[in-house]
């Protein structure tokens, strides 16, 4: 059985666990959901699911200077307890974040982050893009949503691909570190300061 891009998204949207990790499980599964659900609970990639509602009150604000002085980011990574955002797995998961949003300057952490006028621009070109090639509106209409998702991917902290493991993406780096802690663990904000910016 084909294994789609929906059923993955459906697969992620249940368990809050990475893309890959949903698309081996569904491969495993033989495409089975509720089968792929209990390998992703099995495995411990579902935990987020259960931890949403928990309240996240601990972490830590890292600072990151990069590139002699030229690129700041401060950043706020939230947890349940002391005891996990002491942890090292934690501390590093903080560290690598700002080091990766230094490098890759993410317009926010959810899609819903990045200014509407922003996304709107953007669809615009796209569409003058795809229309310019000739092809029937229904083809172009995919063309823009296939261009408007790789620009999520390029812009949206969760969905790039983590500049240590272009592998995997932050979201898949973080339901690691929440099925590593045992708790809920959120992204909560970020500021990148860049020299004359």
């Amino acid at each position: 059985m084909e294994i789609t891009s929906t059923m993955v998204r459906e697969l992620r949207e249940k368990t809050n666990a990475g893309m890959m990790d949903c698309k081996k499980a569904l491969q495993e599964t033989g495409g089975d959901m509720e089968k792929a659900v209990d390998l992703l609970r099995k495995k411990g990639l579902a935990v987020a699911m259960k931890r949403a509602g928990r309240e996240a009150t601990e972490g830590a604000v890292h600072a990151y200077i990069h590139a002699g002085g030229k690129i700041g980011v401060l950043v706020e990574v939230n947890c349940e307890t002391d005891f996990a955002a002491r942890s090292e797995d934690f501390q590093t998961f903080v560290k690598d974040l700002a080091m990766h949003i230094a490098a890759t300057n993410p317009l926010g952490i959810q899609r819903e982050d990045v200014p509407q006028d922003v996304v709107e621009r953007e669809r615009a070109i796209y569409v003058e893009q795809s229309k310019e090639s000739g092809k029937p509106a229904n083809i172009v209409e995919k063309m823009v949503e296939g261009k408007m998702r790789k620009f999520y991917e390029e812009n949206v902290l969760m969905e790039q691909a983590f500049v240590k493991d272009p592998d995997k993406t932050i979201a898949d780096y973080l339901n690691e570190l929440i099925a590593k802690t045992g708790e809920r663990v959120v992204i909560r904000r970020f500021v990148r300061y860049q020299l004359g910016a």
